[in-house]
Order: C-alpha cells, then structure tokens, then sequence
C-alpha cells in the first residue's frame, strides 16, 4: 500500500474508502492508469474492510478469487475505491469493489470473493 500510496479516507457501517494517487507510479507505458493498479487497490479496500467488518479473532480471512472489468481510463489526479459485501456467509464473502475517479465517473468494477477459515485454539 505504501508503494501505490494507498490510504483509507472513510469508513461506515457497511463500507470502507481508500484512495490512490493517479501518478507515473500507477501508469502503463502509454500514461494511463494500469489495471494491475486498479486491481491491487481493489484488493486492499477488500482485505482491509473484511479485517473491519467480519471476526478476525476466531477466522483467518483470505482471499479466493478477484476480478475485474476496467470502464474507463484515468491519466491523472485520484481514484477511490469502496468495497461494500454482495454476500456475507459465514464461510465465504462477496465483495463489490467500485474505482471512481474525483467525479464519481467508474474506472473499474471488481468482484472479490473470501473465505474465513477457522483459526487453531
């Protein structure tokens, strides 16, 4: 997170939000934000929000599967990702993560999906 400069701006109830500098650091060769990127911001919102919103002391959370579906592309200044559950299981969990720029505009739709498994007493 440090190397993307990845930082958490918002929690709630059902949600969390952090937000990506849009920079050379983020970029394809051809300037614009690179889908590994999005994809990697993606996941951290994830992780990070299932370490929030779900038991960590007695699961072990980690992740099964991630996709993505980039809409739009972005050369420079901010996007924000938030990840919100589709599915709250008790075994696995179904994150929608949505990348919008400062507008609101969508970048990048992700799917993630977890899995808590128990942890040794």
């Amino acid at each position: 997170m440090e190397t993307l400069k990845i930082e958490f701006v918002d929690v709630g109830e059902d949600f969390l939000t952090a937000r990506m500098p849009v920079t050379s650091r983020v970029h394809q060769p051809d300037g614009v934000l690179h889908g590994g990127a999005s994809v990697a911001l993606a996941e951290s919102v994830g992780s990070a929000a299932s370490y929030i919103f779900l038991n960590t002391k007695e699961f072990a959370i980690r992740g099964l599967e991630i996709s993505a579906n980039h809409t739009k592309s972005k050369k420079d200044g901010d996007v924000f990702a938030t990840a919100r559950f589709l599915h709250k299981g008790r075994t696995t969990q179904l994150w929608e993560i949505r990348i919008v720029d400062e507008e609101d505009r969508l970048i990048s739709i992700c799917k993630l999906t977890t899995i808590a498994l128990k942890k040794d007493s």
